[in-house]
């Protein structure tokens, strides 16, 4: 175990996935040198109305079982379906220095080659989904509706036809 997790494990997973969650205004989560992370999070948080205590639990087994490793095996693989990025942004992973210029669409494309759309939905942070349901079940809706010809086709599509045609 290194030196941050070795932190994070004195304060409790739980209470750095609350503040990490419930971050606003949306900063980098940075490590200040000479002051414990103890100190910079020893705050009081309640969670939003859009976060249960259950479903923070869900994060922080998840996170005693792997570490940040969750998205390790895909390190440079290529999201290659049609795609509709979509991020908040108040999210943290929004604000870290370099996110923002990573996110210009032909740096995208290099790793997701049939990204049609980026959104940054403004007011909004990590959980898109949960803070802005109607809104993102829109822009799920809105996508889908530019694939919905091949639902109803009774002829097999070729991929080259999908990719030249979206």
């Amino acid at each position: 175990m290194g030196a941050i997790e070795t932190g994070l494990a004195e304060i409790g997973i739980d209470k750095v996935f609350k503040y990490i969650l419930t971050s606003l205004p949306a900063a980098p989560f940075y490590l200040r040198k000479g002051k414990a992370l103890k100190e910079q999070i020893d705050i009081p948080i309640t969670l939003p109305s859009w976060l249960s205590e259950d479903e923070l639990k869900c994060y922080v087994t998840q996170y005693e079982k792997t570490g940040w490793e969750l998205t390790a095996p895909w390190t440079g693989s290529k999201v290659e379906v049609p795609t509709k990025f979509i991020v908040g942004d108040l999210d943290l992973t929004y604000n870290t220095p370099g996110f923002r210029e990573s996110m210009n669409f032909d740096v995208m494309k290099k790793h997701v080659p049939l990204l049609e759309d980026v959104v940054v939905m403004k007011g909004v942070g990590h959980f898109l989904q949960e803070e802005k349901p109607d809104e993102i079940n829109q822009h799920i809706y809105d996508f889908f509706q530019k694939f919905s010809f091949l639902v109803f086709s009774p002829y097999p599509i070729h991929p080259w036809f999908i990719y030249n045609n979206v």
